[in-house]
């Protein structure tokens, strides 16, 4: 698999990333899950690919932990790029912890489920107004500079808080460490990232980690029609309402559109969905959150292909965002 340059650094990761929200997601059904996994992990290495994407919040840790038993032995730590994110919390009055003390108790925590002593890439989980953002990034130099962390970003920021974390580094006295990268959800379904975030990160040197590349797994076409198959997450109690706002009509028209595209060059419509925003301008890897080995095997079919131009230029007016005053004359894309 072609491997990418992160952002403005040294770092450089499979241009698909593998992405763990899946993980041990059932409580009572660990060695299936392990076996899911296992399975996967080794696909997707075999296939050339590094980044691996995680999450303290992850099924509560599991996900990482998961992965940490993944790496005695099956996989060499070594040949991988790990990403975790830390400062998300399941909290009524709040979303994120950006506290110094939180963070950093949080990546230790990290690190012991993982079993290593390092994450190459460690990302703040969203802005967190209650704590002031120097104290943040302070936890973003300590986490660095003690070698926990080899490079670090941030996951969730809107276009301002992004660009106020990344100038407030690079003003600030002293030596700080620069952010690398942003994640956000970013495909054909949501390109709201494009108003103001990926601007801001093109002109930054950051790189870009798509997530849910597939428009939550609607873009794949299995909820064309009403259908909703037994095994997704439409039919799933827990994930059918993150599902839902992507089965809308606009969306339709988009789904139908990626549709066409891959019957016409032969391929599904998932792969369709994942070469176009693969290969979007500032993207470095869109992260896949597949189930099982087989639907990520589809999904690394994608290194084959690159979409003709007049199918990105059909697929970019179909699913155009609409850009209002002031941001409408900002856009770099």
């Amino acid at each position: 698999m072609e491997q990418r340059q992160f952002g403005h650094t040294g770092l450089r990761v499979s241009r698909i990333g593998l992405g763990t929200l899946t993980w041990a997601g059932h409580p009572g059904d660990q060695a299936a899950a392990e076996h899911r996994a296992a399975d996967m992990l080794k696909t997707f290495w075999n296939a050339g690919g590094t980044l691996v994407d995680t999450a303290d919040v992850y099924a509560d840790g599991g996900a990482e932990y998961l992965l940490g038993r993944l790496l005695d032995g099956l996989v060499p730590r070594e040949d991988l790029v790990i990403a975790t994110k830390s400062g998300g919390v399941a909290r009524p009055d709040r979303r994120s912890d950006g506290s110094r003390g939180h963070l950093l108790a949080a990546l230790d925590a990290s690190l012991r489920r993982l079993g290593t002593d390092h994450v190459d890439l460690w990302q703040v989980h969203g802005f967190d107004a209650l704590t002031p953002l120097e104290e943040t990034l302070h936890a973003v130099d300590l986490a660095v500079s003690s070698g926990r962390a080899r490079y670090a970003g941030v996951a969730g920021f809107s276009g301002w808080q992004l660009a106020k974390a990344a100038t407030w580094q690079l003003a600030a006295p002293g030596t700080r460490v620069r952010l690398a990268g942003v994640q956000l959800e970013y495909s054909l379904l949501q390109r709201g990232l494009e108003r103001e975030v990926l601007p801001a990160a093109l002109d930054l040197g950051l790189g870009l980690l798509p997530a849910s590349p597939l428009g939550r797994g609607v873009l794949s076409g299995k909820y064309r029609d009403g259908a909703c198959p037994a095994e997704s997450r439409g039919s799933s109690e827990r994930l059918a309402g993150f599902v839902e706002p992507y089965l809308t009509g606009p969306a339709e028209h988009i789904v139908e559109a990626v549709s066409i595209a891959a019957d016409g060059l032969a391929v599904t419509p998932l792969q369709v969905a994942l070469a176009w925003v693969r290969d979007r301008p500032g993207v470095t890897a869109p992260l896949v959150g597949a189930r099982t080995a087989g639907q990520l095997e589809e999904a690394l079919s994608v290194e084959a292909l690159t979409l003709p131009d007049e199918i990105t230029v059909a697929l970019d007016d179909v699913s155009a965002p609409e850009h209002r005053y002031p941001d409408h004359d900002w856009s770099t894309l």
